[in-house]
């Protein structure tokens, strides 16, 4: 009898294997898209796959809102980051979970079960589940990221309600896939759909955006990104620095040290000739000025950013940052760009400096602004207030002059932030 149980299970198990797809038989027909991790796109389905080749291999999750509401009080605008997330793909069976590491309880130390202690002592989190749909030669397991796409990935429901502007909740059947934003790049792979949520009672903000104030439509993106190699050096964190800081909690470190440990958030830069006082770098900094905003802005902002140059020439570094307009065929979503971007509201708001970091060491990665488009305009409002251009048909030369030079503090001033400075 119980060889016969036996015999039974291995020939289940030779049958199921027999009968699975391969991925090349399941995605035939469908457009692939080789990058960091490769894509398939079911257009007819509406249907995204993932080919998840590495298992056990951390890289970053981020959630952005590439389309947006438009009100400052509520903030959700174009381009906002969500937290930088470190992640891996882990598979049991038939089954494959996006897991997310705890970063910020650690034990740095040589012994593994030290490691394991702190590991075990903080909760991770699992992200999401899904179903191996087909099999690799190479044990690769394809995933269906629809659902997940088509999720609030972002927190947006709970943004609105927490600013007292209704409760939303997403609607699936007014949500899709945005195939010609499904890219995928060395370094990055980017997940895009048109997410769309339902309320019935909308606040004063979203009423004063939104087409419909009962039915919010978004653009949410979902990107995975590489690590970067182990040859960065972290930099302590000092209060006189002036430095924004990655903050993990260390129970590895010595009992007479400090148990919290802080590195500074700074770009990656080396020079060619590390024994020079001044050298060139190996990889310059470049900051790519959004190409949507007009002509004389993004301009001033090209001239405002270029000054941090002078700071990295006195730190000496010849040559060793530059901004530049953004040239026709570049795509701002590649991580390999760092951005500023032009963003529009229906009020005066914020402009922010933010980033896509390492969470292990504060490496920025990625240098992402937000410069809000009304604020020039209130400059210029302001400068005719104090200036009278109007009277005795005087120009408003001077109130045009003032606001440019307003853009260029202001592009150099969140460019800093993305350099890793505070206030």
């Amino acid at each position: 009898m119980f060889r016969q149980i036996i015999t039974t299970a291995i020939f289940f198990c030779i049958s199921f294997a027999a009968s699975a797809e391969t991925i090349s038989e399941f995605t035939s027909g469908m457009e692939k898209k080789e990058g960091f991790y490769n894509i398939y796109l079911d257009h007819d389905n509406g249907v995204v796959y993932l080919e998840v080749d590495r298992y056990d291999e951390d890289f970053i999750y981020k959630v952005s809102l590439p389309g947006a509401l438009g009100s400052n009080d509520v903030a959700l605008d174009r381009g906002q980051l969500g937290g930088t997330k470190l992640v891996y793909f882990g598979r049991v069976g038939q089954k494959v979970f996006m897991h997310q590491k705890n970063t910020r309880y650690i034990a740095t130390s040589d012994n593994p079960r030290e490691r394991m202690a702190a590991t075990n002592a903080f909760a991770p989190s699992i992200v999401w589940g899904f179903k191996a749909v087909a099999t690799g030669d190479n044990g690769a397991s394809l995933i269906n990221m629809t659902e997940m796409m088509l999720s609030d990935q972002h927190g947006s429901a709970a943004k609105i309600k927490r600013n007292n502007q209704g409760d939303f909740s997403l609607n699936e059947s007014r949500s899709f896939v945005n195939f010609d934003k499904v890219k995928t790049f060395p370094m990055n792979t980017e997940l895009e759909s048109t997410v769309t949520f339902m309320g019935n009672n909308p606040g004063n903000f979203v009423r004063s955006v939104a087409a419909n104030p009962n039915i919010i439509t978004l653009k949410q993106r979902i990107s995975f990104v590489e690590l970067p190699d182990d040859n960065y050096q972290t930099r302590a964190f000092h209060p006189a620095m002036s430095f924004n800081a990655t903050r993990v909690t260390d129970y590895g470190t010595a009992i007479d040290q400090p148990i919290e440990q802080r590195y500074i958030s700074r770009h990656r830069l080396v020079k060619k000739d590390p024994t020079a006082a001044r050298s060139e770098a190996v990889k310059p900094i470049v900051y790519y000025i959004d190409s949507g905003a007009p002509e004389a802005i993004r301009n001033a902002l090209r001239d405002g950013v270029q000054w941090w140059n002078q700071a990295f020439e006195a730190a000496g570094f010849i040559n060793g940052f530059r901004a530049e307009i953004m040239p026709e065929g570049m795509d701002p979503d590649d991580v390999r760009y760092n951005v500023v971007n032009w963003v529009h509201r229906s009020t005066r708001g914020w402009s922010y400096g933010a980033s896509v970091k390492d969470p292990r060491t504060g490496e920025i990665i990625k240098g992402h602004v937000t410069l809000g488009s009304l604020r020039s305009r209130q400059d210029f409002m302001i400068a005719n207030a104090v200036t009278g251009p109007y009277a005795d048909g005087k120009s408003t030369d001077e109130s045009i002059e003032l606001v440019l030079a307003r853009t260029r503090q202001l592009g150099a001033h969140e460019v800093g932030h993305t350099l890793g400075f505070a206030h």
